[in-house]
């Protein structure tokens, strides 16, 4: 991490304005002689409001989101659990206004970076943050040949290893630590939620887990048949241009079954639509599908099924989800489910995905990084006694199968006793119409994190979430969230955009 050039220390010109309880005991310089267990501190220096460069190639819009923090201290620094590891991480406390918490966050599909944009987003609302590249360089798997501590630091031990530090950091700079430690992570940065839950449950006060890879032999598994099942014969492929359609014909099936049509479908479980309605009488064109297509369509659905029992491995993709199937059905395989296989469970770099046996393969990839890279255990009981878990999926994910929240979610209620055991807890916030981690057309624009803190510190679950779908920069329709099993159920007047009228409760 080498940031000493890109960023000369910066003393702040105004004088720290926090409480006394809160206010900095250690100048942000001094803790580049900070000494704590397995970490070198690389560099610690004080930024001023609005003077911290964008990274590059962070897209438009990313420099204005730098601009607007507020002052802080940053500190960056390398852990070495192991004499394989090479930990980066970064630590971001406020100057003045800290709320006493920290929020540390996640990452996405191999990591290799620190996610700034997520770091800025919990530093303006007033927390300490951190974040970790989880040991390696470069959003690619080529870090793991010839590395099995690296993918140790990747699949658990570098995101605990960053808790660790980043208290420590944090309890130095202001002279006492968080009073609330919080997690926040999508996708990897969700199965990273999960797995802090189930193996350092005294890491974290709240953790918010969104749409998490947590069952990562059998999520690769569904996301390689997908990718599978479309190229094996290239008739079954689908032009995107087709994905309007079968999208449009979904809706038309099923989009009252909530008692609204809103073009959203809030419990696509319920809805059973066969894909044969939309084959092509005549010459193949962009609103029908050819035979084999109709075949790939009921397989995306399905979901990972034994071809020698007929048992259902892992849930597929719901209906609801078509305008992003680009992202498994597409050109190619996603690179992250081939490489986890190829890499982790195969050692083959030249293992071919055309030849995936779900009853053979799932198996060995088990055996070998099952117990590595899977965070499925249901007793999460440590972390609950104290903590609260705020998990949620989009119903219309196109890259990881929504009911593989649902599912996580029942197990540990059966582990623990019933819903009305952990409902205190831990709850399941399924979002419909969004896609993977946000976007779609659904109203997925909320604060989970507000949500969690609100919990953590007054000890009363959200019975519902403010949700809004935002278009064009304006928004244009808000919603409740309801905690699974309820949905959004429509009262029956007013508007279908307005969040007033639709109540949360369970049947629809």
């Amino acid at each position: 991490m080498q940031f000493r050039a890109l960023l000369p220390a910066i003393l702040i010109s105004s004088p720290l304005i926090c409480s006394p309880a809160l206010r900095a005991a250690t100048p942000c310089e001094n803790l580049a002689s900070l000494t704590l267990p397995a970490t070198t501190v690389v560099a610690a220096a004080s930024i001023a409001a609005g003077a911290f460069p964008a990274p590059a190639g962070r897209g438009p819009g990313a420099e204005a989101v730098y601009k607007a923090l507020p002052a802080f201290c940053r500190v960056a620094a390398t852990l070495k659990p192991t004499g394989d590891s090479e930990i980066k991480i970064e630590v971001w406390m406020p100057a003045s206004g800290w709320n006493g918490k920290l929020q540390a966050v996640g990452n996405g599909a191999w990591a290799g970076t620190i996610s700034y944009p997520a770091m800025a987003t919990a530093l303006a609302a007033g927390y300490a943050a951190a974040s970790t590249d989880t040991g390696h360089e470069g959003n690619s798997p080529a870090f793991i040949a010839g590395h099995p501590e690296k993918l140790v630091d990747f699949a658990w031990r570098a995101v605990h290893e960053m808790t660790v530090a980043a208290k420590g950091v944090i309890a130095a700079y202001y002279d006492g630590g968080p009073k609330y430690s919080y997690w926040n992570g999508c996708s990897t940065g969700g199965r990273q939620a999960l797995t802090e839950a189930q193996r350092f449950p005294a890491d974290y006060d709240g953790i918010v887990a969104g749409a998490p890879a947590n069952y990562t032999t059998r999520l690769q598994a569904i996301q390689i048949q997908i990718a599978q099942a479309t190229h094996r014969d290239e008739a079954s492929y689908i032009p995107p241009v087709k994905y309007a359609a079968i999208h449009q014909a979904v809706l038309d099936k099923c989009d009252a079954l909530d008692g609204v049509k809103d073009g959203v479908l809030e419990n696509p479980t319920r809805c059973k639509f066969d894909p044969k309605v939309l084959e092509c009488k005549g010459a193949d064109g962009p609103s029908c599908l050819t035979a084999p297509q109709v075949e790939l369509v009921r397989k995306v659905y399905a979901g990972l099924v034994s071809a020698r029992t007929g048992q259902n491995i892992f849930p597929g993709i719901q209906p609801g989800s078509e305008l992003g199937w680009q992202m498994l059905s597409g050109p190619k395989p996603m690179d992250y489910a081939v490489d986890m296989y190829r890499l982790a469970a195969f050692h083959d770099p030249a293992w071919d995905y055309l030849k995936f046996d779900a009853d053979t393969d799932v198996a060995r990839a088990e055996k070998q990084i099952g117990a590595l890279m899977n965070s499925i255990e249901p007793n999460i009981m440590p972390f609950l006694s104290h903590g609260k878990l705020l998990q949620y999926h989009g119903w219309s994910d196109p890259g990881i199968p929504p009911e593989s929240s649902v599912n996580y979610y029942q197990s540990v209620a059966a582990e623990l006793g019933g819903t009305a055991k952990v409902k205190d807890s831990y709850r399941l916030f399924m979002v419909p119409g969004m896609f993977h981690c946000g976007g779609g057309d659904g109203t997925s624009t909320f604060d989970m994190v507000a949500a969690l803190d609100k919990w953590v510190t007054s000890g009363k679950p959200p019975e519902q979430i403010p949700a809004s779908r935002v278009r064009a920069g304006k928004v244009d329709r808000t919603r409740p969230l309801c905690p699974y099993p309820q949905a959004a159920v429509y009262k029956g007047s007013g508007s279908v955009d307005e969040a007033g009228n639709f109540v949360c409760r369970a049947g629809k």
